[in-house]
């Protein structure tokens, strides 16, 4: 009984992980809970945010500038 018994487990040990490895690498479970995840929590970005960032950004680029050319 003891080689069939460690068999077993042995079989049980490796299938369990083997399996769950195959079961979350499914497209459909990707595309399903994950992408739609993702998307909750980084919605697309919208054309008017995007502009106030980069407005934003050159307003910090030219306050950087300044502060360079009166160090110098």
């Amino acid at each position: 009984m003891g080689v069939k018994l460690e068999v077993f487990r042995m079989a049980l040990y490796l299938s369990f992980p083997v399996t769950m490895f195959w079961i979350s690498n499914q497209a459909e479970y990707f595309e399903e809970y994950v992408v739609k995840r993702k998307r909750q929590i980084f919605p697309p970005e919208r054309e008017d945010v995007r502009r106030e960032i980069e407005e934003h950004r050159e307003k910090l680029r030219k306050m950087k500038d300044e502060m360079q050319d009166r160090m110098k």
